[in-house]
């Protein structure tokens, strides 16, 4: 397609600010992992050609595509050198002055996700964007029919640690509690987003089952031993983080994994 064949378009993000770029993007830049992999997977290699250092899936295009610093720390050079037609990004994993930055020389559309539903909404859209409607619209149908097989828990209480020193868990208002509860889970943490939380709350909240995310935190075998010395009675399991908080075509995924968890919990 030839540069006088694209359109000037006008969309909105999920903020609700309207994102003027020209359809369909030839050079885009992903700012978070998740939807980096989304992009992977809506075929879009060639029009990729930038993404941050945590963008691991999928693992040739970490090797092979420009680096532009991390979801918090953008690298403005390699950005300026690429010449992007689109930035894609997240209000809440990347950081609102890098962002503020970046959209006073580029279009720059943002996800805003804490909902399942959202995710999905996400999904479809980034397809529209980029002209994938109809691969995002088989892959959102998918992970809603996937979804469909888990059979819900009984209402355990888990508590879902994200970081030591000091302990933060995840709690309401985040995409994490959405898919606990997706899978038939009560977070046993009522604040919103991620609070700091003692020992000795974790030894009162008591809850049935501890998760220990891969990430941020790269919680290990020992850490489960440490957590276990703090609440002895609550079953305490290391979780693979990606299922739980990547938005995106890797929900495909998630059920499955959630099946064997349950199994183990």
């Amino acid at each position: 397609m030839s540069e006088r064949s694209r359109i000037k378009t006008c969309i909105l993000d999920q903020l609700g600010r309207q994102v003027e770029f020209l359809f369909p993007p030839k050079r885009i830049i992903s700012l978070v992992p998740s939807q980096t992999e989304l992009l992977f997977d809506l075929g879009l290699e060639q029009e990729v050609i930038g993404i941050t250092k945590f963008c691991v899936h999928p693992p040739h295009w970490l090797r092979h595509k420009s680096i532009v610093g991390g979801t918090k720390n953008f690298w403005f050079d390699s950005v300026s050198k690429l010449n992007p037609d689109l930035i894609i990004g997240n209000k809440e994993e990347n950081y609102k002055e890098g962002i503020d930055l970046l959209c006073e020389k580029y279009p720059v559309w943002l996800s805003d996700i804490t909902k399942f539903e959202e995710a999905l909404e996400m999904i479809l859209s980034i397809g529209k964007i980029t002209n994938r409607e109809e691969i995002s619209t088989s892959l959102s149908n998918k992970i809603q029919s996937n979804f469909l097989d888990i059979l819900p828990k009984n209402n355990k209480r888990v508590l879902y640690l994200i970081w030591k020193n000091p302990w933060m868990a995840a709690g309401t208002n985040t995409f994490i509690n959405s898919m606990l509860e997706k899978i038939g889970f009560v977070n046993c943490i009522s604040e919103p987003r991620y609070p700091i939380i003692s020992e000795e709350l974790i030894g009162r909240l008591n809850p049935d089952i501890i998760f220990l995310s891969s990430e941020p935190y790269p919680f290990k075998q020992n850490h489960v031993k440490e957590v276990s010395a703090i609440n002895s009675t609550s079953d305490v399991s290391l979780v693979d983080g990606e299922y739980f908080s990547w938005f995106g075509s890797r929900m495909v995924y998630a059920p499955a994994y959630f099946k064997q968890l349950a199994s183990r919990v």
